[in-house]
């Protein structure tokens, strides 16, 4: 169970911070450059809070800390990516230095601000998985990425399909992938989440939440969040500490081989 925005403001890494005490919620992904972002972070050293980095491209950077060069070209990227629903699908060639600078300037403030590389990335609003950043292979190798949502009782065009398997397969040679990707919505009807907790008795699943959203801050705070999970495990942290090390370095290597040939 993975809350996003951790660090965005602190009323969102309040309730992230809740539910994680509440032990509903494993991990955190964290925005930099960003109104809490370095009281989160202080925040999350301290109780032990396994963050991944949240890369954000269309939020307007609200952190004081935030360099006046770097949101102008984030509010360039932003221009382009929500001009129009199909943008983050297109390669766009004039802004691949621009993509490639703000990469880089996240993954340095996430480790200036948590003292270690980032072992999980993920997007804001999932742009981590525009075409710019998947074919332009920004994101560091052996790293945990978020996958494509999965089908699960949805069905789908063969379009969109196609996009999700091709997506999921671009990811898995440079990086550790989990077996199942979910929202925590909708809560009802009940078997969209019988479903993904069925999953979860046998694979890896993640859940993305946004405790913000007050339906799913009351879910992750109230009673019937245990009953619906059924004796199925909340995980402490994002993967047990070895089978991530384990994954990470075998994808790591798979990517090194094919470099090689």
């Amino acid at each position: 169970m993975n809350a996003d925005d951790w660090g965005r403001d602190r009323e969102t890494t309040q309730r992230i911070f809740e539910c994680i005490l509440h032990g509903t919620v494993s991990s955190a992904s964290a925005m930099v450059f960003m109104e809490d972002s370095e009281r989160a972070a202080e925040v999350a050293l301290e109780a032990n809070i396994d963050a991944g980095l949240h890369l954000n491209f269309t939020t307007p950077f609200s952190g004081r800390d935030c360099p006046r060069h770097l949101r102008e070209r984030q509010r360039q990227l932003a221009a382009y990516l929500l001009s129009h629903r199909f943008a983050r699908f297109v390669f766009h060639p004039g802004l691949v230095r621009c993509f490639d600078y703000l990469v880089k300037a996240q993954l340095e403030a996430f480790h200036r601000l948590y003292g270690v590389e980032p072992a999980r990335v993920d997007g804001h609003h999932h742009m981590h998985l525009c075409a710019n950043v998947l074919l332009g292979s920004l994101l560091p190798v052996g790293t945990f990425a978020r996958r494509t949502f999965s089908r699960g009782l949805r069905r789908e065009g063969l379009l969109r399909s196609a996009y999700r398997r091709t997506t999921d397969r671009i990811l898995a040679r440079r990086h550790v992938l989990t077996d199942f990707f979910f929202h925590l919505t909708p809560l009802e009807p009940a078997s969209h989440l019988e479903q993904v907790f069925e999953l979860a008795r046998r694979f890896t699943v993640e859940v993305e939440t946004h405790p913000i959203n007050a339906e799913e801050y009351r879910f992750l705070t109230g009673p019937d969040i245990l009953r619906r999970l059924s004796g199925v495990p909340i995980a402490s942290g994002f993967l047990p500490a070895r089978r991530a090390q384990h994954l990470s370095r075998h994808v790591l290597a798979q990517a090194r081989g094919r470099s090689c040939d």
